[in-house]
């Protein structure tokens, strides 16, 4: 049965390895329900607005079981919330959920929508942490396993422990994995995401940029 099994939030802060000097990727775990809302979780909040947050990036998740493979590669335990997501999940593989895939947690009803692009801030935030950082966007990237961000379709209430179901499943075929690659490693993949209805439109820029089609 899959579920969430950590719920995850943070706030901004001032630091100085932070590309913009302020950086939430510090999520902690909380406890009781937290209501999820268009923009995300309450008591959650974004840092940098340009590059985070806004409903297609609204809450963010990552597979326990991905975690507990990043700890045997690295060494030592990386706890819930360390990749700096907001919902830790069990039972499910996140990264072959296809782009569009609904999920039922608690009364709240999120949908797969974008994949995370790690950054500068990730690989400092492994450093100060404690973690080998060498050539941590490379290695993450090669994995193909970022984890989605959720939007939220129908906001709700929902806690550590609660039952993920999923509750619509599109068709296309179009993974998380899929449109991680597409961004990223293969750009011969970026018209396999004209199939994903809604598309996000950080996406959809990024297929008429590389892609070079402007109309559909």
């Amino acid at each position: 049965m899959a579920q969430v099994v950590s719920i995850n939030v943070g706030t901004p802060r001032e630091t100085e390895w932070a590309e913009n000097a302020r950086t939430s990727i510090d999520k902690q775990p909380v406890t009781g329900p937290v209501r999820a809302t268009r923009l995300g979780l309450e008591g959650d909040q974004v840092a940098d607005t340009a590059h985070h947050g806004g409903p297609d990036q609204a809450v963010y998740a990552f597979a326990r079981e991905d975690l507990d493979w990043w700890a045997t590669e690295l060494g030592q335990e990386v706890r819930d919330g360390q990749f700096g997501e907001n919902l830790t999940t069990r039972g499910i593989d996140v990264n072959e959920a296809e782009v569009g895939e609904r999920w039922q947690v608690g009364t709240a009803t999120f949908e797969v929508a974008l994949v995370r692009i790690p950054c500068n801030d990730f690989k400092n935030w492994q450093r100060v942490n404690g973690f080998d950082e060498r050539a941590w966007l490379k290695r993450f990237t090669a994995e193909h396993r970022p984890g989605p961000y959720l939007r939220v379709i129908q906001e709700g209430v929902l806690q550590a422990g609660d039952t993920l179901s999923v509750v619509h499943q599109p068709g296309h075929g179009v993974t998380v994995s899929t449109m991680f690659r597409a961004l990223t490693t293969d750009h011969s993949l970026l018209p396999e995401l004209l199939a994903v209805d809604g598309l996000a439109r950080k996406a959809r820029r990024k297929v008429e940029q590389v892609a070079g089609l402007h109309q559909f």
